[in-house]
């Protein structure tokens, strides 16, 4: 229970009827979910607009309903209504004082980028507890808290729930929250409420560019850049051409980092590749603000990129150089260049790349650990795009030395079709395949066939625990596929 008046402190707003002297229950943004003495948060959404279902939230049960316009309601229900410029934005600080301004109690720490945002929030994780700190975890993944593990719709929560979590979190005794936080989160102010004490730039691409995201690239570019003017420090890759106008008007101190920029605060040089046993990753000397030697057991530069943001973060909370070691030399992310140890002669590893521009970032990486045949089994999502079956085909015939094509997530489409729409990408290059619908038999047969020195990967997946087919997730995880592989089920 909380006093309405005093979730409203620090919030402009004007009482349209009712009073703000009263207690409620809950906080609530979904009609479906309205319990007696809530709030009823109207939110205007691409699809849907709140204020549409006001009288119905009144009549189950709503005893306040937050608005940016007029609604209806029923006469004499004797609700508040209380207006705002824009609910989004009043929900978080309505959200965070009902739960008690939890990140207050916490460093949180938030990484933004197109790129980058999953694997870096686990290795800031990793190297933190590998001190002795307790960490929560908010992601594309999943939301972590303890031994908790919460599956998650969204990279960056509803403001709601972030403060949920975060209350969670403090509760459990977190003393740290490491937070993905989307240009989708930032525009739709789920991150307001609270300061972070680290804001994170990994990098910028043109993505989440069309209807329902983002106009265009310079609105992709300006949401990030929201960040920076709701954190006390910054920490940004300055090799990337946008750190400068991400940055731009920022309100934080700003420390910078790199691996071509050696003027950079923190920076890596001396940069290898390790392939070894089955295993791959990197080697490389940290150089600036600390200096060391360092592995990661994932390959490529933008491994490298990912450990220079979680050191130039740790190194905040005074880590020890040997613990930062240790955590990147064994740390891994599901679905992220995961690897699975299959053999000593060749590397297998899971990956979510899952368009074209995903899967060739990733073969190209590949490429460059100089495999004996570098062996991609992918397939595509069904009730989506053809033209992405076509790109990631004529990627993988074009990168890969072979190409298993199998299924992904079906949902309402024929596997065949779009194992068939996917081969006319390939047949535009040289590239060989061979298809294998049945996701199992295809890793059986990639496995089965592996050679030494290949690397084979796993697209498309990723993290994912389940196959979609017509309307149904059935489980499927690619860990367990292969285990049962190994073990002749």
């Amino acid at each position: 229970m909380a006093v309405l008046k005093e979730l409203l402190n620090g919030i402009d707003y004007e009482c349209v009827c009712g009073t703000t002297d009263r207690e409620v229950t809950d906080i609530v943004y979904d009609s479906r979910r309205v319990v007696p003495g809530c709030i009823f948060i109207c939110i205007t959404g691409a699809a849907m607009d709140g204020h549409a279902f006001a009288g119905a939230a009144v009549e189950a049960g709503a005893a306040v309903l937050v608005t940016e316009k007029d609604v209806d309601i029923p006469a004499g229900a004797g609700v508040t209504v209380v207006r705002v410029a824009e609910t989004h934005y009043a929900m978080a600080f309505l959200s965070a004082a009902f739960w008690g301004h939890p990140a207050e109690r916490m460093k949180i720490i938030g990484v933004t980028g197109t790129k980058g945002k999953t694997t870096t929030t686990y290795l800031i994780k990793s190297i933190l507890e590998q001190t002795g700190h307790k960490v929560g975890l908010i992601g594309t993944i999943e939301i972590i808290i303890g031994d908790t593990h919460i599956p998650a719709d969204h990279t960056t929560p509803e403001s709601y729930l972030v403060q949920k979590y975060f209350r969670m979190m403090a509760d459990a005794s977190c003393d740290t929250v490491v937070m993905e936080v989307s240009s989708q989160g930032l525009m739709l102010h789920r991150t307001q409420g609270f300061v972070f004490d680290y804001g994170i730039f990994t990098n910028l691409e043109p993505d989440h560019i069309g209807k329902g995201e983002h106009k265009d690239f310079a609105d992709y570019l300006h949401c990030k850049s929201l960040l920076f003017i709701q954190c006390r420090t910054g920490i940004v890759n300055c090799d990337d051409a946008h750190w400068q106008a991400v940055t731009e008007g920022h309100t934080c101190t700003v420390e910078t980092y790199g691996i071509d920029n050696h003027e950079a605060d923190l920076y890596a040089d001396n940069i290898r590749y390790l392939n070894d046993g089955g295993g791959l990753g990197m080697a490389f000397d940290v150089k600036g603000a600390m200096c060391f030697h360092a592995q990661t057991a994932t390959p490529g530069r933008f491994s490298v990129y990912n450990a220079l943001t979680a050191i130039a973060v740790c190194r905040h909370f005074q880590v020890p150089e040997q613990d930062i070691i240790a955590a990147l030399a064994s740390a891994k992310v599901k679905g992220r260049v995961e690897p699975v140890k299959v053999s000593d002669d060749f590397t297998l590893l899971i990956d979510y790349a899952h368009n074209a521009m995903a899967l060739e970032s990733l073969l190209t990486t590949l490429r460059a650990c100089h495999p004996h045949r570098l062996i991609c089994l992918f397939g595509c999502g069904g009730n989506r795009a053809k033209s992405r079956r076509y790109e990631m085909g004529e990627v993988s015939g074009r990168l890969a030395d072979l190409t298993i094509i199998t299924s992904d997530n079906p949902r309402s489409e024929k596997p065949q079709d779009i194992i068939d729409d996917i081969k006319t990408g390939i047949d535009k290059t040289d590239g060989a395949y061979v298809e294998i619908c049945d996701r199992k038999e295809a890793i059986a047969y990639a496995i089965s066939h592996g050679e030494p020195g290949d690397i084979i990967v796993l697209a498309g997946k990723g993290h994912e625990d389940y196959q979609e087919i017509n309307g149904v997730k059935y489980p499927m995880d690619e860990r367990v596929l292969i285990r049962e592989i190994l073990e002749g089920r």
